[in-house]
């Protein structure tokens, strides 16, 4: 049996003019994450939130904030965005001209630092860089919107990834590190990403959007 993935609920799908009281229900609910979604409306299609929203969430929850640059030049904001609370900060791989700096100041800084890839971007991109960060957020959908459905071919990736990983774990490697998905996850993908190799699952829309936030993530957890 399958064990259930840590979740990140992401508060780009909760309703904003609430969102103390969306946080404080996932967050008595079980979830282990708080995932922020950042965009610019250049690197994605789309503009969310700076890190003024960043430093107000942070007051109001004891979960780790995991932020999300979907941004392009990332690096003239990691110290707003950590210094207004994030516990990981994730940059894109597409995003970065120097991703070993980039990786680097964000550890400086005193962030967890992860790389994203978008979904056609191969694994072999941050080969170099699976040493410096905390964790790889592989996109299942392509970045800027909430609510789409999970490219299916995510799967493999997911499980590559994860080979990768354990040969890494196998040649002494020192530290773990965690594979978090990221679009369309629901009740079935959820399971799907999990048994493919996933540590982490963010989910929006499966959350957010239902009558029953605990209720939704209790059948996100279901092996």
């Amino acid at each position: 049996m399958t064990m259930p993935c840590f979740l990140a609920p992401s508060l780009l799908s909760a309703n904003f003019g609430k969102l103390a009281d969306e946080i404080r229900v996932v967050e008595e609910g079980g979830a282990d994450v708080l995932h922020v979604d950042v965009m610019d409306g250049h690197f994605v299609p789309n503009i969310s939130i700076g890190p003024l929203v960043v430093e107000a969430i942070r007051k109001v929850t004891r979960l780790p904030v995991d932020v999300h640059l979907m941004i392009e030049e990332p690096d003239r904001y990691l110290a707003d965005f950590i210094a207004a609370g994030a516990d990981r900060l994730s940059v894109h791989v597409e995003a970065c001209t120097h991703l070993n700096r980039t990786l680097a100041e964000i550890r400086r800084l005193g962030a967890q630092p992860g790389v994203a890839l978008n979904p056609s971007t191969p694994l072999s991109a941050i080969e170099e860089v699976l040493e410096e960060v905390f964790q790889v957020v592989l996109m299942s959908v392509n970045p800027g919107f909430g609510g789409q459905k999970f490219i299916p071919s995510s799967l493999k990736k997911i499980a590559r990834l994860r080979w990768m990983l354990e040969q890494r774990q196998a040649q002494g490697a020192k530290e773990p590190l965690w594979i978090q998905v990221d679009g369309g996850i629901n009740s079935e993908t959820a399971r799907q990403a999990c048994q493919a190799g996933a540590d982490i699952l963010v989910a929006g829309h499966a959350i957010f959007r239902q009558p029953d936030y605990v209720q939704a993530m209790a059948q996100l957890r279901q092996p």
